[in-house]
């Protein structure tokens, strides 16, 4: 039987990642678990298509709102994949949910908006710190198919998450190893940008680096080696996995003094999932906090891995029922 859900009630919300798109409907700010779908992007060949194939699964529902968050940039309305080939604006999101209220949010934003709703069970701490004040600042990084971060205020007038593109900054050397290493991964943008590091794919490069180096170059997938890393049978997956973590430490670590964060910071994403368990294995924390005379100061900065898939859909959800109670 078709679902059959009340007309001009509920929202529909969706995570755009680089890979896959999940949409759900939600009530207010709760998801509606039965209603989570996902869809492999390269089976379609832009977000409406996503979108009409999900409403019509969902018994031509008619939505009040619709709410998406995009991995890219988002500006005037229009939001601009990093590492996929779609763009998302208001009106096509109008067209293809035929809803009143339309949103479109930055994925990070999107994930800011989550936080005080995530499950506890959800929530594995990397780093303790002292308890913060209630309206502390507060730092989502994703780590996924690219890399981003966003700030959280909580301001009079409500949730402040500010956007940004902070994957595509330079990534930070402390030595000629790690210099090489920024070398190999610009030849593929013709910049060495932190994504090119701290991503999935990132993680393949520095594998492909560390053989190359070695004399014996040759691929790995991202799940391959983190498979590898696991059953303990590639050295070259373990030394990628440790290059990784610590880089990862230390450009969190930067992001912490540039947005002082003394609310936490909360790793989100598959990738960010995945490393999770290599954190204090690999040196994170020392890297985190490798930062001369602040070493000390670092210690004000808690760390957690958000595991929830669908943080994201909950702060769109979140978002838009703030806007349209």
């Amino acid at each position: 039987m078709m679902p059959n859900h009340p007309a001009d009630t509920l929202t529909l919300v969706a995570d755009i990642g680089g890979t896959n798109t999940r949409v759900a409907l939600a009530d207010g700010i709760t998801l509606l678990p039965d209603t989570i779908r996902r869809y492999s992007n390269r089976k379609f060949p832009g977000l409406e298509t996503v979108l009409r194939q999900y409403i019509e699964e969902e018994g031509n529902v008619d939505c009040k709102g619709a709410c998406v968050a995009v991995a890219g940039p988002v500006r005037d309305g229009v939001g601009t994949m990093t590492n996929l080939d779609w763009t998302i604006d208001s009106d096509t999101l109008r067209r293809a949910c035929q809803a009143e209220h339309v949103a479109i949010l930055n994925d990070l934003q999107a994930q800011g908006h989550a936080l005080g709703l995530v499950d506890e069970s959800n929530i594995r701490p990397v780093i303790d710190a002292p308890e913060p004040a209630p309206h502390a600042a507060r730092l989502v990084v994703g780590i996924g198919t690219g890399f981003n971060a966003a700030p959280v205020f909580e301001t009079g007038a409500g949730r402040l998450v500010a956007p940004s593109e902070c994957g595509h900054a330079n990534l930070p050397i402390r030595d000629e190893h790690e210099l090489a290493l920024c070398q190999f991964v610009e030849t593929a943008h013709g910049f060495p940008a932190v994504e090119d590091v701290l991503s999935g794919r990132g993680l393949e490069r520095v594998y492909l680096f560390l053989g190359t180096e070695a004399g014996e170059a040759f691929e790995k997938s991202a799940a391959e080696i983190m498979a590898s890393v696991e059953a303990g049978d590639d050295p070259r997956a373990t030394q990628a996995a440790q290059l990784f973590v610590k880089i990862l430490g230390r450009v969190v670590g930067n992001l912490s003094l540039v947005q002082l964060p003394f609310g936490g910071v909360y790793l989100v994403g598959g990738v960010a999932r995945h490393i999770a368990p290599y954190l204090e294995r690999f040196g994170f924390s020392e890297a985190f906090r490798d930062k001369g005379r602040f070493a000390g100061f670092m210690k004000n900065f808690s760390v957690s891995i958000i595991e929830d898939d669908f943080a994201a859909l909950t702060g769109c959800a979140s978002h838009m029922h703030h806007l349209y109670p």
